[in-house]
């Protein structure tokens, strides 16, 4: 008898066993991403950034290059923060730190058009990039000529290739004023002495350049090794 009355039950009646489960499923999944996010939190708080980093990859979906995987430095930078920058450099924080897909804080300088913050980084010693995606490529592409400008004046490679195997000016938007640039800038020799300045920062190394005022050099001489 009761085989058979659970045989003829409602059909709404019969679907509810079905809703429970759903929801049940759907409280499951929430709770799971509720600790996940306290976990990247916990990682974050301790300065582990590389496992938040992989943490949020593997069951967000999210890139590698997320928020997680970004030291303060990158932070300050990509928002224009020149005072933190500033406090950061101080402190020891590496100017050429890179997040998992290889972002620099100079990179996200250049994204976000600082000017002043990628001068600040470059004096600091960052690295211009001398392959795959380059700041001079960000800048192109963001077209902010006068970061584009920067980097060439401190020696950025007018001809390095991004991982599609194109040039800055060929990343750069069509007909813009980045583009017009780096076409007169292609067919422009560089000065002697801006050659020679840039081979002798280069022998200093990057991580020498704040000893430049210290050199035993005329002072015209030392201002010009530092762009000033």
């Amino acid at each position: 008898m009761s085989e058979s009355s659970e045989e003829y039950r409602p059909f709404a009646a019969q679907l509810s066993n079905v809703y429970f489960t759903i929801l049940a499923l759907f409280c499951c999944k929430l709770f799971i991403r509720i600790t996940l996010n306290l976990l990247t939190h916990f990682y974050i708080i301790k300065g582990n950034r590389r496992e938040a980093a992989r943490i949020s990859a593997e069951f967000y979906g999210q890139g590698h290059g997320s928020w997680a995987d970004r030291s303060p430095l990158h932070d300050a930078a990509s928002q224009g923060r020149l005072l933190a920058l500033k406090t950061l450099i101080a402190q020891g924080h590496s100017v050429n730190a890179l997040t998992i897909d290889h972002v620099s804080p100079l990179h996200e300088a250049c994204i976000g058009n600082h000017v002043s913050c990628a001068r600040m980084l470059i004096d600091a010693g960052a690295n211009r990039g001398r392959l795959m995606e380059t700041p001079l490529h960000a800048a192109a592409q963001r077209d902010s000529v006068g970061i584009v400008k920067l980097l060439l004046e401190f020696g950025a490679d007018v001809n390095a290739r991004n991982l599609s195997f194109k040039r800055p000016v060929e990343v750069a938007p069509p007909g813009g004023l980045t583009e017009g640039f780096l076409l007169i800038y292609e067919a422009t020799p560089r000065s002697l002495s801006q050659f020679c300045r840039q081979q002798i920062r280069e022998c200093l190394g990057r991580t020498r350049l704040h000893l430049i005022p210290h050199l035993p050099l005329p002072k015209a001489l030392k201002k010009f090794l530092q762009y000033r």
